[in-house]
């Protein structure tokens, strides 16, 4: 573990130990708690913005992986009643060709948070060994060097060192801290899983299983935070505070723009254009549902899609539905 966790740690001490010293640089105090809280806060930024590609990606799938739900339907109803493996595997198999078809993966949305976990983890670690480090017992990590691990192992904020955990400290302030800061991971977490589901959600989806599935995901998951959270050092739950907020104000800022069709999201965006004088243009996947994209924005089609026409059955190669001119072919003529 160690050795597949320490080129992550080097990360994850060379982002803070960066801002550590661009905020000393401005005139915070080195040694403070909060400058290495806007460490961590600043690890945070810079993950995030890295896997902005990603989340772009996420939501593409995401978005058309909702724009098939009648195919999806269609085949449940087929195999509905069938328990039999082979009818099962029937199922499964033609799910999966739909799925390559459209160019859409049901597990897209769980990606961004796979791909935090190892940094979690080897933040986890880094300030679970200040006090090693500190001390000589452990070799520094990358620019996290001895001096550096001891300054902020002894840092705190409202009285609770960042390395301090709720279980593994005595200190009052700890606990109280602690304690706000997992409500509030715990309630982002809640909040954001429920406007997905209110706003972005169309009413023919809130009845499949996946949508059950999500709204299991909604009541555990807060659970599961408040009960590990006990464990997390105050700098761990300053991180998923941090990332929990990014989550929330990312998706709020997605759902306004680029809502899922058929939602309540979407009526609204429809709403907004319509009284600006915007006209609406109806993107739609052959034999499914249709999408709603607004005059002037792109919609590019999926890896593998046949591509997307608009709802009077033209090609949506332009903005606003125009129809793309078919090209000759001058092969035939030459021969």
């Amino acid at each position: 573990m160690d050795t597949i966790l320490y080129p992550l740690e080097w990360f994850v001490a060379f982002v803070m130990v960066g801002f550590h010293k661009i905020f000393s640089t401005i005139g915070l105090n080195p040694e403070s708690g909060w400058t290495w809280a806007l460490s961590i806060v600043g690890l945070v930024v810079v993950l995030r913005i890295l896997l902005i590609p990603l989340f772009v990606k996420q939501i593409k799938s995401s978005r058309r992986l909702q724009l098939i739900q009648p195919e999806m339907q269609k085949i449940q109803a087929k195999y509905k009643g069938k328990k039999d493996p082979e009818s099962r595997q029937k199922q499964t198999q033609e799910m999966m060709e739909l799925y390559k078809r459209e160019g859409t993966n049901p597990f897209s949305s769980c990606l961004p948070i796979l791909l935090q976990a190892p940094f979690f983890f080897a933040l986890f670690r880094v300030l679970n060994h200040l006090g090693q480090i500190g001390s000589g017992a452990m070799k520094p990590i990358g620019p996290l060097t001895q001096e550096l691990a001891r300054q902020a192992e002894s840092s705190s904020i409202f009285g609770a060192k960042l390395s301090s955990t709720f279980l593994g400290s005595t200190d009052s302030a700890t606990k109280i801290v602690a304690v706000v800061l997992i409500i509030i991971m715990s309630a982002t977490v809640f909040t954001t899983q429920q406007q997905l589901m209110r706003k972005n959600m169309p009413a023919a989806a809130l009845d499949n299983p996946m949508a059950k599935q999500q709204k299991m995901i909604m009541y555990i998951m807060p659970v599961f935070f408040a009960i590990s959270g006990v464990n997390f050092p105050i700098g761990v739950l300053l991180y998923w505070v941090t990332t929990n907020l990014w989550t929330m104000g990312q998706q709020f800022y997605t759902i306004r723009r680029m809502p899922a069709p058929g939602s309540a999201a979407e009526k609204a965006l429809e709403a907004r254009r319509a009284a600006k004088g915007q006209s609406i243009a109806k993107v739609t996947i052959p034999g499914v549902s249709s999408a709603t994209i607004a005059e002037g924005e792109s919609a590019a089609p999926a890896p593998g899609t046949p591509g997307l026409a608009t709802a009077d059955g033209n090609a949506a190669g332009k903005a606003g539905g125009q129809r793309v001119q078919p090209k000759k072919n001058n092969k035939k003529r030459k021969r």
